[in-house]
């Protein structure tokens, strides 16, 4: 009876000693660099806004947050990465919209909805269409006329096979009964050189070709958001153009499966606050993106719909892996 009595004491000591391990753990994180892994290569929009946002974020930690770059398949490698990852805090990924594509086009191990956790959602793409300054394509009007009588021939780059730029142009193609032929590169900086050398007939992509319509090289076709973007007041919307549709891809980070909420927490509040400093929102404005926060659970239920919603766009399109 008495070793009963003392067992029990001893467990009730014990419990508030696990209650508070994850508040130590938080506030003995982080002791070392943290590394951040983004979807798309050095030098486009979104490594450089990352960057930025790291860099801001590092000085709140009190540690470093290395950018790791990890391009190609659709700007879902970081989020494969974080599910052999630790979940202590210190391996965290951009998460692109082409994560919530992936189990309903390729055969998949893990669920993006449950096996990531959701930490906070920093911004979005501003999208457009671009064609080189010098192409008959003058405007939509030409674009889809051409298209139309040229089946097949009109070439268009995106950053990648089933990525919100490729999956967009499809979309408009088979709403418009169009038939274009896509060429996938790992990302806008690849992008921008294969449509300046004149290998394709026009780009798709979130605009990191802003410098390059700025210095007369390319021209905006269309734009994809609510509204047209200051920065290209004459290029219409794809609502103007008659498609009722608005593709703004937001994207945040994420962290491992299992990852202890305290920690998640220190997370979200460090890149909250660094999202909210001037270096952010002008990093973000350079290519007509703004800050677009959501919380941890606000984020967690975003994923959760996304992941629904883009299953109905895959088979839409035929794009569906067989089962």
């Amino acid at each position: 009876m008495q070793r009963r009595h003392l067992l029990q004491s001893a467990a009730a000591l014990a419990a508030p000693s696990l209650a508070t391990l994850g508040v130590a753990q938080a506030q003995s994180f982080p002791a070392r660099p943290i590394k951040l892994l983004v979807a798309f290569p050095a030098g486009g929009p979104t490594d450089i806004t990352m960057r930025v946002l790291a860099d801001n974020a590092s000085k709140i930690l009190g540690q470093p947050v290395v950018i790791d770059n990890k391009p190609g398949a659709g700007g879902t490698l970081p989020a494969q990465t974080l599910q052999t990852s630790a979940a202590d805090g210190y391996t965290l990924a951009q998460i692109p919209l082409g994560v919530f594509r992936l189990p309903y086009t390729t055969k998949i191990n893990w669920d993006p909805v449950k096996d990531i956790a959701y930490v906070l959602n920093v911004t979005g793409y501003a999208f457009g269409l671009v064609v080189p300054a010098d192409s008959p394509l003058k405007s939509w009007t030409h674009f889809v006329g051409w298209a139309r009588a040229n089946p097949g021939k009109l070439t268009y780059g995106s950053t990648g096979t089933l990525t919100s730029p490729h999956l967009t142009m499809e979309l408009i193609a088979q709403k418009l009964n169009l038939q274009l032929l896509h060429v996938p590169y790992k990302g806008s900086a690849d992008l921008m050189q294969s449509i300046l050398g004149g290998n394709i007939m026009a780009a798709a992509d979130s605009t990191g070709f802003a410098p390059q319509v700025e210095a007369g090289k390319l021209r905006v076709l269309n734009t994809w958001g609510e509204q047209r973007l200051a920065k290209f007041p004459d290029a219409p919307t794809l609502k103007e153009l008659g498609l009722d549709m608005v593709q703004n891809s937001p994207f945040g980070i994420g962290a491992p499966k299992g990852t202890p909420p305290a920690v998640v927490k220190r997370l979200h509040d460090a890149f909250k606050q660094a999202m909210e400093q001037e270096s952010y929102k002008i990093a973000l404005a350079r290519y007509d993106m703004v800050p677009m926060y959501m919380g941890t659970a606000g984020y967690s239920k975003f994923a959760q719909d996304t992941f629904a919603r883009e299953k109905a766009l895959v088979e839409k399109l035929g794009l569906a892996k067989a089962q």
